[in-house]
């Protein structure tokens, strides 16, 4: 009687605890894969509690020129769902998603999620960079970096919450309130970012490549230029000349580098000039993939920027 109790009991706790794992009987949660680590930490935050999705591209990589492994291939043909942003930023999915019946979401295309026009500054590179380039930034074009304004990613969260309850309607409630939980410490973070970068709004500043304009116009920077519009592409001599000419003339304070790239370029082009050179990483390469990677990564920007901008 006692192994009868006893083998009841093991058996009760296994039932319990695939219950609490997924929130019904049994039932694996979806099979998720995610780009990039910014929107990969939405797409965890608001899947946690049901599962954990899968990081595409990991550590110090660039999605501009990135090339797809058999690996990532066959983890893309076996999801339930992709996320990403887009074509004009992955266009390396593009190809699988087309040969294989790939259910994909590309949040550039988001409900809520806005897309500024680039206007003014030297933004604008050699026309051999443009050829077969899909990160462009021209008038007509719409830059693919939306994840880095704080309210587009909020409506990415809600995007997201909204495609996960169809393919997993059980976890629906769960979904819908970690996108709520999400949403309020996303306005936070704004709020915080608002506050800490009010002291250097007029400060000129140059990116390596022109890829935070959502950031720039969330919180009223002044960038007046990118090093390169297409970051596989060397800028010419003449394209460094005007650039450190506009450093000079501008009175620029910053210039931004990138981890995914030498910085030999920006300590060139600040050489001589009273311009000060930091870094920032609009991937979040530098830290380990998970829930947070988002809200720490931001941050990193406004404090990068408010330490490397303030004059005083």
């Amino acid at each position: 009687m006692r192994f009868k109790g006893m083998r009841a009991f093991v058996v009760f706790a296994v039932v319990a605890a695939a219950w609490g794992a997924s929130g019904s009987l049994f039932a694996a949660p979806p099979k998720v894969v995610v780009s990039v680590a910014p929107v990969h930490a939405l797409v965890a935050g608001v899947m946690e509690g049901v599962g954990t999705p899968e990081l595409l591209l990991k550590g110090v990589v660039s999605p501009h020129d990135y090339a797809l492994r058999p690996s990532d291939v066959s983890a893309l043909v076996s999801a339930d769902i992709v996320f990403w942003i887009g074509a004009p930023l992955e266009g390396f999915l593009e190809k699988p998603f087309k040969a294989n019946k790939v259910r994909q979401v590309a949040l550039i295309e988001a409900v809520g999620v806005r897309h500024p026009a680039r206007e003014g500054g030297i933004w604008e590179g050699d026309d051999h960079a443009h050829k077969g380039h899909h990160h462009k930034h021209d008038k007509t074009s719409v830059d693919p970096h939306v994840w880095l304004d704080p309210g587009n990613a909020g409506n990415m969260v809600e995007a997201i919450a909204r495609e996960l309850t169809k393919i997993d309607a059980e976890n629906g409630k769960r979904y819908e309130t970690n996108a709520a939980v999400l949403r309020q410490r996303l306005a936070a973070l704004d709020d915080d970012l608002e506050r800490l970068l009010i002291p250097v709004k007029r400060a000129p500043f140059i990116v390596f490549h022109d890829g935070y304009q959502y950031f720039e116009k969330r919180y009223g920077l002044n960038g007046v230029g990118a090093i390169t519009v297409n970051p596989e592409a060397k800028p010419s001599a003449q394209r460094l000349r005007a650039l450190r000419d506009k450093v000079r003339q501008s009175g620029v304070v910053c210039v931004f580098a990138e981890p995914q790239y030498s910085d030999g370029l920006v300590k060139s082009i600040v050489e001589g000039t009273a311009a000060r050179h930091s870094m920032w990483d609009s991937l979040g390469s530098s830290f380990a993939p998970g829930v947070e990677v988002y809200f720490l990564m931001v941050r990193q920007l406004g404090e990068n920027g408010r330490r490397c901008l303030d004059a005083n």
